[in-house]
């Protein structure tokens, strides 16, 4: 797989003036439209969409709309549109783009990545790219095609240019500040992370509307298999940098589960903007009026003999003036790194260094090394409490969640125009989905390992 994967990305796909000209299809999930929130050079304004009918295109338009109409740094997109039952085959047979963004209905996603690969397109899919064992094998196989094909398959993983998940694996590559990775145990892991999401929140302003699907884990999937992904991700990225992965021999599992939110039906109405949970729900509604959805999930398991693990849950709404949040802690043999986002931290993201057994010399070497790091982050700086240091972080680099989406898109970009896609990315995606699919099967009692 190496040999190959590395000759694929040596390969660039557009040609010097060539623009990118993107194909949304069925855009079912908001991050579909933040992918065009920023206008970017690349691109060709004309987008061409695809999908069936209905709630989902209508809003994915309504927020594009917007960006084109706000006052402050306006877009130019201008949407092509094709509704119809066969829209996929649409898509394929005028084939009036050369990128396909995906983002939205997970129960079919897979298959039109595979299918969209197999047919010349370049693909970039919102996670989770795959959301069960089945679909996992058709995303090995449209990998091994996007390879021979000389084409970049990419998933949109937001969550690497938060800055303190940034800064973290910045603080984790430096051995006098960080020492090594632990491995841990099972009860007591090397890493830890966990996320917490809302079903009701605002995006761009307004109050989130969500489809009635997104409460079927058959076509969103389960909690760790979504958002559950950017942990996996974060930890593969920030623990072994520049690493490839093989899922077949560097992944053992401890042990994983799953547990369900409950939603009341007035909640689900403030969600959906529906009267009634609909027929494909009703084998999940408790007592007529409470909705059970297994959005919970955990697993634990060793990545290169290290301990990790990952919880991702989803309540109803975020306490006030709070929001989506992620904790998570790296613990090396000099000191643990954390991210918190609690009520002290006023629930934003905050990265402290907690030293173990410090050395007579380790602050000096700390800030020595603190010196070369605003090289490349100029303003950052470290303020002592009582457990160590606080990184604070100018709030230049703080571009918040949906302005990740373009620069990952520009990270694309390049990719297309440059041919220089690292070598880890393609299998370290694939070992990533072997993680959450993997883990939901044994939370399920599917498999033994």
């Amino acid at each position: 797989m190496g040999s190959l994967l590395v000759s694929f990305s040596a390969q660039a796909q557009l040609k010097e003036d060539e623009k990118v000209k993107l194909i949304t299809l069925d855009p079912g999930h908001f991050h579909a439209a933040l992918v065009q929130k920023f206008t970017l050079p690349d691109i060709e304004s004309d987008v061409y969409v695809y999908a069936p009918k209905g709630p989902d295109v209508k809003s994915h338009l309504e927020k594009v709309d917007a960006y084109n109409f706000r006052k402050i740094d306006p877009t130019h997109w201008s949407e092509i549109v094709y509704t119809g039952p066969d829209f996929f085959e649409k898509m394929i047979a005028e084939k009036k783009g050369n990128v396909v963004v995906m983002a939205g209905n997970n129960r079919k996603k897979t298959e039109y990545i595979k299918k969209s690969i197999d047919a010349g397109f370049n693909v970039l899919g919102d996670k989770p790219m795959a959301i069960d064992n089945e679909h996992f094998e058709m995303l090995k196989s449209a990998f091994a095609n996007a390879a021979k094909k000389h084409l970049v398959l990419y998933d949109i993983m937001t969550e690497r240019y938060e800055i303190t998940n940034t800064l973290q694996r910045e603080f984790a590559m430096i051995p006098d500040v960080f020492g090594q990775l632990k491995k841990g145990t099972p009860k007591e892991p090397g890493v830890e992370m966990e996320s917490v999401h809302y079903f009701y929140k605002y995006v761009s302003g307004n109050v989130l509307s969500r489809p009635d699907w997104f409460f079927d884990v058959k076509q969103q999937g389960e909690g760790l298999q979504d958002v559950g992904v950017h942990l996996v991700d974060l930890t593969q990225w920030e623990c072994f940098p520049n690493k490839i992965i093989d899922y077949k021999k560097d992944i053992q599992f401890n042990n994983a589960r799953r547990w369900p939110s409950y939603i009341t039906l007035s909640q689900f109405k403030a969600i959906t903007k529906l009267d009634g949970f609909p027929a494909f729900l009703k084998a999940n509604v408790v007592k007529d009026t409470i909705l059970k959805v297994y959005a919970n999930g955990s697993v634990n398991y060793k990545l290169f003999g290290v301990n990790v693990k990952l919880t991702a849950k989803w309540g109803y709404a975020a306490p006030e003036n709070s929001g989506d949040s992620q904790n998570s802690v790296l613990h090396g043999t000099k000191a643990d790194l954390y991210v918190r986002q609690g009520a002290v931290e006023k629930y934003t993201p905050v990265l402290y260094i907690e030293p173990v057994n410090p050395s007579a010399d380790y602050e000096k070497l700390v800030m020595a090394r603190l010196k070369y790091l605003q090289k490349k982050y100029p303003g950052i700086d470290l303020k002592k409490n009582d457990k160590g240091w606080e990184v604070t972080i100018p709030e230049k680099y703080k571009d918040g969640h949906e302005a990740h989406f373009g620069r990952v898109t520009e990270k694309y970009l390049g990719y297309l125009r440059d041919g220089d896609m690292p070598a880890w990315e393609v299998p370290n995606m694939i070992a990533k989905y072997f993680t959450t699919t993997r883990a939901l099967a044994l939370a399920k009692g599917q498999t033994k390992d």
